[in-house]
């Protein structure tokens, strides 16, 4: 019944566009000039009362009583009122009238002034088709509730949805943010390939593609990090890069194949001076989208004034588990103690020391880390980019930061040392050939950078779409993305 009540509703202003036609309209014009927006208008009453204004908009509401019709008008800014009436645009004018449907775009000229009521409007001297809208808007009361078509249909969901269209402008202001605070640092905006003949940087499998003319693969890059790491060898000393990365893995309320990530390289940095950044750009970011430091966030309040806790991973686990895994070294031995305290966790066969830690810490800590928290110092087989700890060497000077149970990010003091890094890519080789699909590749290219010289430097990784969602108050990265990856209608 529904779909037959579309198709009659879209049989209905079809109709009326050849109507329209009929009367000499053209319902798909080239322009339009508005003067003003509707903020515009509303906020400067004063010196535009009884002024003549143009200003363009999505019709959304519409109610005709006779020879006189009050509309609403919606723009990027907000929605104002508009009055038509019969004795001003003619019996040709208000035919037009009679004809718009809901959804359509309008241009309207006329005069400013206010209704016995108080509210601003419009007195409509001429009135603009702009487009017709030939398909019916969601229910006004109904709306647009179901998750899969909001994301498939992205379109609909910011006509009828004020949250989300309030979503993406914090996103816009989450990332203007990112880029101030940078900028002001006296760091640099770059770009680096997307398609690489090598790609590492993370944990991830690639997506593979194929170059017909150089008939060779090539990888859609997972991270950005050791091409901006190489304009720190050639002295760029600050750098950043804001892009799109890919990663061919599973997809949840936390993961989507293709991410917006901040990378962030500072020459004569280390972890410490990142962590200080990090609060920075999560500060000016929760400012810039809510006005303030404090975020709600599923009933807590989050005060990014303050500074973050730090949790070492290590502690974390003692804390969680009563064991300090630090001290078990020996592969066998951890498996049997994290299987004797974590029961309702699985370990999968052939999981590493560093696997199996990892999912430890994931499961049983980071849950948990609700307020702002920097996790630092992580075992150097999870962490195969990172200097080693200045006091232990089985350690790496890494953090993430850590908020709501969700990492947001991954820093590090970065490693410069050549023979050390080709020692950690070589482990990582030996995890590939055990079938590890997600262990990074040697890249002697990079190899080759690192023995040019590369100075202290702190990196920094932050994920915009899980940084957009604790700022917006959204627990699923589809409600961030304008276009998420979704399977094709019907399945296939």
């Amino acid at each position: 019944m529904a779909k037959e009540r579309e198709l009659d509703q879209i049989s209905a202003r079809e109709d009326k566009l050849n109507r329209l036609k009929e009367l000499g309209i053209e319902p798909y014009p080239y322009s339009y000039d508005p003067t003003h927006s509707t903020v515009d208008v509303r906020a400067n009453f004063d010196a535009l009362e009884g002024s003549t204004v143009k200003v363009a908009g999505r019709l959304v509401a519409i109610r005709l009583h006779g020879k006189s019709c009050f509309a609403h008008i919606k723009d990027r800014e907000g929605k104002l009122q508009v009055y038509f009436k019969f004795d001003v645009l003619g019996e040709r004018g208000y035919n037009v009238v009679k004809l718009l449907d809901l959804g359509d775009w309008i241009g309207v000229e006329g005069e400013v002034f206010k209704t016995r009521t108080g509210e601003i409007t419009i007195l409509v001297h001429e009135l603009s088709l702009l487009s017709k809208c030939l398909r019916p808007l969601p229910e006004k009361w109904h709306g647009l509730k179901d998750v899969e078509l909001r994301s498939r249909r992205r379109y609909l969901d910011l006509i009828v949805n004020e949250f989300a269209l309030a979503v993406f402008r914090k996103r816009t202001a989450v990332v203007k943010a990112l880029r101030r605070v940078l900028d002001e640092r006296g760091f640099i905006e770059v770009e680096t390939p997307i398609l690489q003949p090598i790609y590492g940087g993370a944990f991830a499998r690639p997506f593979v593609t194929h170059h017909n003319t150089l008939d060779i693969d090539l990888y859609l890059r997972i991270s950005n990090e050791l091409y901006l790491k190489r304009l720190i060898v050639g002295g760029l000393e600050r750098v950043y890069e804001i892009g799109k990365d890919f990663r061919n893995e599973g997809m949840d309320r936390l993961h989507n194949p293709e991410f917006t990530q901040l990378e962030v390289y500072q020459a004569y940095a280390d972890y410490n001076d990142m962590m200080d950044l990090c609060e920075e750009l999560v500060r000016a970011s929760a400012v810039s989208a809510n006005g303030s430091a404090r975020v709600e966030y599923e009933g807590m309040v989050l005060d990014f004034d303050k500074p973050w806790k730090r949790l070492s991973f290590y502690d974390g686990l003692e804390r969680a588990l009563g064991v300090d895994f630090s001290k078990i070294e020996d592969e066998e031995e951890l498996k049997v103690k994290a299987k004797e305290v974590a029961k309702d966790m699985e370990l999968e066969e052939g999981m590493t020391r560093g696997k199996i830690l990892d999912e430890l810490f994931s499961t049983y800590v980071q849950r948990d880390l609700k307020e702002p928290t920097f996790v630092v110092d992580y075992p150097v087989e999870l962490s195969p980019l990172a200097k080693r700890h200045r006091s232990n060497p089985s350690l790496v000077e890494r953090f993430e930061p850590v908020v709501m149970g969700v990492e947001i990010g991954n820093a590090y003091s970065e490693l410069n040392d050549p023979a050390d890094q080709r020692e950690r890519f070589l482990y990582q080789q030996r995890l590939r050939e055990m079938g590890d699909g997600e262990a990074q590749p040697i890249d002697e290219d990079f190899l080759m950078a690192l023995e040019y010289g590369m100075p202290p430097t702190g990196g920094l990784g932050v994920g915009v779409d899980r940084l957009v969602m604790l700022l917006t108050g959204v627990t699923s990265i589809r409600e961030v993305i304008l276009f998420p990856q979704m399977r094709p209608e019907g399945g296939g």
